[in-house]
């Protein structure tokens, strides 16, 4: 177990998966210091070629995350606001690009950067207790983390506005219904599914994750036509890695990959 920010953001690996936990209770809040932790922990991770998946989830059993903590704010510092505004941007960003699978295992509350945070990750396993909510409107602020972007991208604009202009909470069974949530499961148990759907990423090639997660995001800021021809370049890309040539031989062979990410 690899410990950064003073336990803030914990992290251990096994299978080929590293598991996140965001650990500022009661309510694992966000800070600059915990937000750069996790900046610096995604960068590190993919740099390890034995890491192809990532979950993130939070400490106790009530909070996923409850966002920032509002005190950084009370002041209304604008020097405050804007660093405040870059270290989220940055860390889950960094998040959103890493380069293998990552699953937000949502065991309680997710709420403002709580859910951006989720909605950086490419899968969300939620808890049937859990509630989604973008309330930074009811404070005088706004998601400026991604979360205007990210929410409309997978619920659309009309439910977007509604949970952000309205400030109108979801349950997980909502979330599911809306595609804002992949899965959801019993309570204590979003952990568990999550790492077994992230182990499941080791029978892909690393390379070709890698390459699809690229092409599946692109849709959201290019044309249909930019992301055809980026899908033939890559495509072709994918014959410079070992991994093709060992993909192709371990079927030809009835025999089990061994990927070298690379």
């Amino acid at each position: 177990m690899s410990l950064t920010d003073q336990q803030a953001i914990l992290h251990s690996i096994q299978n080929h998966v590293a598991v996140v936990t965001m650990n500022n209770p009661p309510a694992n809040t966000w800070t600059a210091e915990s937000l750069t932790a996790l900046k610096e922990l995604v960068l590190t991770l993919n740099k390890d070629k034995e890491v192809y998946a990532l979950v993130l989830t939070g400490s106790g059993d009530k909070f996923f995350s409850a966002g920032a903590d509002l005190k950084l704010f009370a002041s209304g510092d604008k020097a405050v606001a804007l660093e405040m505004a870059r270290v989220f941007g940055e860390a889950f960003e960094t998040l959103s690009a890493f380069r293998g699978v990552s699953i937000a295992a949502i065991n309680g509350y997710a709420m403002g950067g709580g859910l951006e945070v989720a909605l950086a990750c490419d899968i969300r396993v939620a808890e049937a207790q859990a509630t989604l909510a973008l309330p930074e409107a009811k404070v005088g602020l706004l998601p400026c983390a991604g979360g205007t972007q990210n929410l409309t991208a997978l619920v659309g604009e009309g439910w977007a506005k509604r949970m952000i202009l309205c400030g109108e909470q979801v349950g997980a069974a909502k979330a599911m219904e809306l595609g804002l949530v992949e899965e959801v499961v019993a309570t204590g148990s979003a952990l568990s599914k999550a790492i077994e759907l992230a182990e499941s990423v080791a029978n892909q090639s690393p390379s070709s994750v890698s390459a699809c997660k690229t092409l599946i995001q692109n849709m959201r800021s290019a044309p249909l036509k930019h992301g055809l021809i980026k899908e033939r370049e890559l495509f072709l890309n994918l014959f410079d890695t070992e991994d093709q040539t060992e993909g192709v031989q371990a079927f030809l062979e009835k025999r089990k990959p061994n990927w070298k990410n690379q």
